[in-house]
């Protein structure tokens, strides 16, 4: 297990490497947390829309880890935006978590179209954070001017931005941006799977020459290539995986170093295709669904 982490701007530290659970049905969720924390995780990043915090809890109880050893990560749907709907989509998550305090809460979605409603809610994680119900609160797929529109009325800067960030599509501008307000990158899909199964026109991360030319020369896999890229540019990286072996696979990063000339050769693989939805196409219309309360 490695004891790399990332101080949050707000003096929280959080492991750099955790373990994604979207997709994933709640019925393997329960065995792919468990899992993963054996192998030595500490970070588990879930969210409403999911469908799957109740079983992140089941894990996380089942570890016999403390409490205070694992930093659980989830997310608010935009169903649940406005100020009183936000404070009770905590309720709602922590009760499925089994947890009384949340490390990391983020609004998943900026929602441009109903954007009122996003700073409700950003005021709502303010007032969880306050109240110490979270340690840290952070946004999901905010674009620079979705950050900086946010900025103009929040009192308390995100900590973290979680958005799509792969070698295929690393979001330069987004991440300066946020590095500018010592807010975290956090990369969703950081191993580029959404290229394995979304065409996106610009092929498979995994099978890239450059990307397995590295793996070679380093004496290991792609993923394990691309992941420790996000870790050495001060990313924090959340891969997803069922299965045991690429659970203990992804984990495996903590052992070697990329040279700098092999991590400019993946900064230059970006191809500005986007693999998952444009924010700006989020909407309550489209996208808008009813969160269980239990």
């Amino acid at each position: 297990m490695s004891d790399e982490a990332i101080k949050l701007n707000n003096g929280v530290t959080m492991p750099a490497l955790g373990f994604g659970v979207f997709q994933t049905p709640p019925d393997v969720t329960a065995a792919s947390v468990e899992e993963a924390l054996r192998v030595g995780y500490r970070l588990i990043d879930t969210a409403a829309a999911y469908g799957n915090e109740r079983e992140v809890g089941q894990a996380l109880r089942a570890s016999g880890l403390p409490r205070d050893e694992v930093f659980i990560e989830t997310k608010v749907w935009i169903s649940d935006y406005g100020y009183d709907q936000t404070l009770h989509a905590f309720d709602k998550s922590a009760g499925k978590l089994g947890v009384d305090q949340i490390d990391l809460l983020i609004l998943h979605q900026p929602l441009p179209t109903a954007f009122a409603r996003t700073i409700d809610a950003y005021r709502a994680l303010e007032t969880l954070l306050a109240d110490g119900k979270v340690r840290a609160i952070g946004v999901s797929n905010f674009m620079p001017d979705h950050l900086a529109r946010l900025l103009e009325r929040a009192t308390v800067v995100p900590t973290v931005n979680q958005v799509e960030v792969h070698p295929y599509f690393s979001q330069p501008e987004v991440q300066k941006a946020d590095a500018a307000q010592s807010i975290l990158t956090q990369a969703w899909s950081p191993i580029g799977g959404i290229t394995s199964y979304r065409d996106t026109g610009t092929g498979s991360t995994f099978d890239d020459p450059a990307i397995t030319a590295i793996a070679a020369q380093v004496g290991k896999t792609p993923a394990q290539v691309m992941l420790r890229w996000h870790l050495q540019a001060g990313r924090s990286a959340i891969p997803k995986s069922v299965t045991p072996k690429r659970i203990a696979e992804n984990f495996d990063v903590f052992d070697f170093e990329l040279a700098d000339t092999q991590m400019q050769t993946i900064d230059g693989l970006d191809t500005g295709v986007r693999g998952g939805p444009e924010p700006e196409a989020i909407t309550l219309e489209t996208f808008g669904r009813d969160i269980p309360e239990a």
